[in-house]
């Protein structure tokens, strides 16, 4: 039987370093970095605001050192998907993309989420080249430039109040007549005066150069007019979607799909599948608080091996009464 000690379910910086420390720990990890190898930080140019990095990187090429340096350590990296996992038994059952079949002492689960795009035109021609889905992420190379945010919801402006004190102009496109966001927030947002607010408009398509946004094209959906913005950037801020559809009919999960864990522990409601990075973080959903949760998830897991114990032909470990390992 193909079992593993640790399989890792996902790559980028919550799987990737929670590959470095269970490799380091012996177990020898399988990790499956799926389709999108690296993650999200794959599709971002210059991350200048990961330690270490004083003159920046490209995500790319720090995903790549993770990827290294989990390759060094001994990890096995199989560049596939798993389409189902079975906890009826133990160890539990995955299978890959391939139709191959493996099995696992403990699982971590580190797919992550993908932002959602509107698909208007140029759109993903520009990402990272002007367009963004992420304010705190890039935010700071559009000091005193002239933005748009898409969006209505809480997302989008706490994106808005962000980008204020960062560029000289802030236009929020709002698709409807109003926000769907909380009370709080809206109050907030009214002591920026370098924030417009757009009702009832749309963004339409995205113009540039060959190297950077320039101007988008922006329809008032009420009078059906168009009309060109210049803008230096556009971020779009209607939300993500946890890449969580293997796993929700065995683990808890949110109403949106997010994967449920202990608070301060990345803990499921499955003894041996822990989660980390954004696959579970609906709150910060940056690349350093991804790879640190991928450490608490590979340090919880080495914990669960070590207090393994076969109990009528299930593994289980001892939890007190909030469902947290004992005798670590």
């Amino acid at each position: 039987m193909n079992t593993h000690e640790c399989i890792i379910i996902g790559s980028g910086p919550a799987g990737y370093t929670a590959a470095i420390y269970a490799a380091r720990y012996g177990r020898k990890p399988l990790l499956f970095s799926g389709l999108l190898q690296g993650g999200q930080l794959t599709q971002t140019t210059d991350v200048d605001n990961y330690p270490g990095f004083p003159n920046g990187i490209q995500g790319e090429d720090l995903v790549q050192n993770m990827l290294a340096q989990a390759l060094l350590f001994g990890t096995e990296v199989k560049h596939q998907m798993i389409v189902s996992v079975d906890t009826t038994d133990r160890p539990f059952k995955l299978t890959a993309s391939d139709d191959a079949v493996y099995y696992a002492e403990s699982v971590i689960i580190a797919t992550g989420a993908t932002a959602k795009y509107l698909g208007v035109t140029n759109e993903q021609k520009y990402l990272g080249m002007g367009v963004s889905a992420c304010a705190t992420c890039d935010g700071y190379f559009y000091r005193n430039k002239e933005v748009i945010v898409v969006g209505g919801g809480d997302t989008a402006l706490e994106e808005a109040i962000f980008l204020a004190n960062l560029a000289s102009k802030v236009h929020l496109l709002v698709r409807k007549d109003h926000f769907r966001a909380s009370a709080i927030i809206q109050d907030h947002l009214k002591g920026y005066s370098n924030v417009e607010i757009h009702y009832n408009t749309e963004l339409e398509e995205v113009l540039g150069n060959d190297q950077f946004v320039e101007a988008a094209v922006v329809r008032d959906n009420v009078n059906n007019t168009i009309s060109i913005m210049p803008i230096d950037g556009i971020f779009i801020a209607i939300g993500h979607t946890p890449n969580t559809e293997v796993f929700q009919s065995i683990l808890e999960v949110d109403d949106i799909g997010y994967i449920k864990t202990i608070p301060g522990s990345t803990y499921t409601n499955v003894p041996g599948i822990f989660a980390c990075g954004d696959v579970q973080d609906t709150k910060y959903r940056q690349a350093i608080t991804a790879a640190g949760s991928g450490c608490m998830a590979a340090i919880d897991t080495e914990r669960f091996l070590n207090n393994r114990a076969i109990k009528n032909g299930f593994y289980c470990v001892e939890v007190d009464s909030n469902g947290i390992t004992v005798n670590q």
